[in-house]
């Protein structure tokens, strides 16, 4: 049965439905994708691409870089930075991509790694809707197929009874596939990626047929640091991937600016009004975030715990924004403190018994006793009690 097809409006969040017989139907989307949001500034890196491209590749792989580090082309068109971080990372997982062998993005929660694989397969195929969820529930069926078993029953197996997963649509049309949260799934439905990775073949046994893939099929798995040993990927499995670490910002600068703007682009999104002057407290956010995660203050003088949760810069994005939304909802339309001093305790005190005690130790030894941060303290110290 055919899916309708899903149109955007470049740069305008707005995507049209259309399917067969249907008129068009304007509807607005929380969250457009990749190629969606940023259709403008991949359209513009086609018509600027004179490199080569490798079979099916909407784009060179020099362009795919410069969509993910951001740039300006020759006729002044700016391309904003996707990813913030090291350049050979990038250019080591596009040019993977170019190759037989597929890309695993691993990395501590919140290190970007589903953010850059949808921008990576937007940039390459234009399409990175071709997703499998890993989840411990994740069945072999979602990795290779199912069937329709209406005309299963009525028919009997044919191509027209099977329901193709992701992985085997990308294998048919030569794009990317991707697989989320691999160490999720369960062993042995990982292992049935080995032979479409190695062979780059799907073998149908009810049928005796096999779909092999054609040039331009690749497929971009994501994992954290954080499952190891939940499911962990055989030998075997792991050498069909080459790995690519994605490190958590290497600067408080860095960090900064990673969540000033997207959570800039997040409050576009839902529509919330701009708050000015922000900057101060996303600096405040980073700076606790990073001093917990390391288990040292910025200027090395004192030690401090570190609680049990990863304090991402995922997580301080998300802390910023619900902050905007009080500040805008509730407050003077100015980011203060008390906007944000919410977000951070649940963002640390995941563990109720030891993480509060990591917490309130913080608070009394160093942001006690830290110029300027006064009304930081009062805001924590009333929402923790």
């Amino acid at each position: 049965m055919p899916v309708p097809e899903t149109i955007a409006q470049p740069g305008s969040g707005v995507e049209t439905d259309t399917g067969p017989g249907q008129p068009q139907a304007m509807t607005e989307v929380l969250r457009p994708h990749a190629e969606h949001a940023f259709a403008d500034e991949l359209a513009a890196l086609a018509a600027a691409d004179d490199r080569p491209r490798p079979a099916r590749w909407r784009l060179s792989p020099w362009a795919v870089a410069t969509y993910l580090l951001g740039g300006t082309l020759p006729d002044g068109t700016v391309i904003s930075p996707k990813y913030v971080g090291p350049r050979r990372i990038v250019e080591v997982a596009v040019t993977t991509l170019a190759t037989d062998r597929a890309l695993l993005l691993l990395g501590v929660p919140g290190t970007a790694k589903t953010w850059v694989s949808e921008h990576l397969a937007a940039a390459v195929s234009g399409d990175s809707t071709l997703l499998v969820q890993g989840t411990a529930g994740t069945p072999e069926e979602a990795v290779r197929y199912g069937w329709n078993y209406a005309r299963l029953l009525a028919h009997g197996p044919s191509r027209d009874a099977l329901v193709p997963s992701p992985v085997m649509r990308a294998m048919s049309q030569g794009m990317t596939a991707r697989v989320e949260e691999l160490t999720r799934i369960p062993a042995d439905v990982q292992d049935t990626l080995i032979t479409i990775l190695s062979e780059k073949t799907l073998p149908l046994p009810e049928l005796g047929q096999e779909v092999q893939a054609v040039p331009g099929f690749n497929l971009i798995a994501t994992a954290n640091d954080r499952d190891r040993g939940v499911n962990e990927l055989s030998s075997a499995l792991r050498r069909r991937f080459n790995t690519v670490v994605l490190p958590l910002p290497a600067t408080p600068e860095a960090e900064v600016d990673i969540v000033a703007r997207r959570v800039e682009q997040l409050g576009r999104s839902l529509e919330l009004p701009a708050v000015p002057d922000g900057v101060a407290e996303i600096r405040r956010v980073v700076t606790v975030f990073r001093e917990l995660r390391d288990g040292v203050t910025t200027d090395g003088r004192t030690r401090v715990k570190s609680p049990s949760g990863t304090l991402s810069t995922a997580e301080a994005i998300s802390v910023v924004t619900g902050g905007l939304a009080l500040a805008a909802h509730f407050g003077d339309g100015v980011l203060r403190p008390a906007d944000i001093a919410a977000g951070i305790l649940g963002a640390v005190v995941r563990d109720p018994a030891a993480d509060r005690v990591v917490w309130q130790e913080y608070l009394e030894a160093v942001v006690r006793e830290r110029d300027g941060w006064k009304d930081f303290y009062r805001a924590c110290r009333e929402v923790s009690v």
